[in-house]
C-alpha cells in the first residue's frame, strides 16, 4: 500500500476537541466572506487549541477566506512557527497582534482582526463609536481603543496594545480597523458582527446632513443587564448554531 493511501487525515491526527475548534474557526472565516467583511487574503482569525501547549490555529497565507477549511488551517506556536505537518505556510507577521492579545489573555481563546471599510472609518473618527443607535450601545461596555503605530510589526507594540485592550473583548485599532476576543469562535465573531453593525450604522447616519440624537445617558448604564436579558445570557450560543446552518445550506466544505 503506497503512503498516499495510508496518510492519516488531519481529523484523525487531532483529538475530538480540536477538530471541534477547527470546524468553528474555518465557520468564522467563511462568515467573515459571506458578509463582506475580508480583505482578499489579508487579516486573521486565530484560535487557541485546547490543551496544555500555547497552540494555536490560523488561516494559511494565500487561501481565500471563503476557500478555509478545518483541515487547512495551520497550527502554530506564540512565536508563529508552524509546529503541525502542514502542505501551507503563514503570515508570521500577521500573528502579531493576535499572539500578544493571546499570550495575556487566557481568556482570549479566539481573537479576529478584520478591516471592514465601516469599521476603518470609524477608527479614524476623532470620537469613536458613537451612542446613536441601539446597535451601538452593547460594544461600548467593552470596548477599548489602541492608537495607530504602523504596520503591525513591531514586537515593542504589543505590550502597548495589551494594555489598551485590559480586559476588554471590542477594540478599535485607530487608523487601521477592528478587533474582538472570545472563550470561543461564536463569542469572538458575535462581538464583530455586533460592533461592525454599529459602524455600519454610523457612517450611514452620518452621511445625511441631519443632526444625529445620542441615545440618553441615563439608558447607557443599563444596556448590559438589558442585553443578557434578551439573550438569556447565550447571546453567542444561541446564534452561532444559526450560522452554521446557514453555511451548511450554502457550502458545508468547511467541515472538511
Amino acid at each position: 500500500m503506497s503512503t498516499a493511501e495510508t496518510q492519516l487525515s488531519v481529523k484523525e491526527q487531532v483529538s475530538p476537541e480540536e477538530w471541534q475548534v477547527r470546524v468553528d474557526l474555518a465557520a468564522a472565516y467563511r462568515l467573515v466572506a459571506h458578509y463582506g467583511w475580508d480583505d482578499l487574503i489579508f487579516t486573521h482569525l486565530s484560535a487557541r487549541v485546547p490543551g496544555p501547549e500555547h497552540h494555536f490555529l490560523i488561516n494559511p497565507y494565500g487561501m481565500m477566506f471563503d476557500e478555509i477549511t478545518a483541515s487547512s488551517l495551520v497550527k502554530i506556536n506564540l512565536q508563529g512557527e508552524i509546529v503541525s505537518p502542514s502542505p501551507y505556510f503563514i503570515n508570521p507577521a500577521g500573528f502579531t497582534i493576535h499572539s500578544a492579545v493571546h499570550a495575556a489573555r487566557e481568556d482570549a481563546l479566539c481573537v479576529v482582526h478584520l478591516h471592514t471599510h465601516n469599521g476603518i472609518a470609524v477608527s479614524t473618527q476623532k470620537d469613536g463609536l458613537l451612542p446613536i443607535s441601539q446597535q451601538s450601545l452593547f460594544a461600548p461596555s467593552s470596548l477599548a481603543y489602541h492608537d495607530y503605530e504602523g504596520l503591525a510589526l513591531n514586537e515593542e507594540e504589543k505590550s502597548r496594545l495589551v494594555a489598551d485592550l485590559g480586559n476588554k473583548c471590542n477594540m478599535i485599532l485607530r487608523n487601521h480597523g477592528l478587533l474582538t476576543d472570545g472563550k470561543t469562535a461564536a463569542e469572538a465573531f458575535l462581538s464583530v458582527y455586533t460592533l461592525e453593525n454599529a459602524c455600519r450604522i454610523q457612517i450611514l447616519a452620518q452621511s445625511g446632513s441631519a443632526t444625529l440624537v445620542p441615545v440618553p445617558e441615563p439608558i447607557l448604564a443599563s444596556v448590559a443587564a438589558q442585553l443578557g436579558a434578551v439573550t438569556v445570557g447565550q447571546g453567542a450560543q444561541l446564534t452561532w448554531p444559526g450560522l452554521l446552518r446557514k453555511l451548511d445550506r450554502m457550502d458545508n466544505s468547511y467541515r472538511n
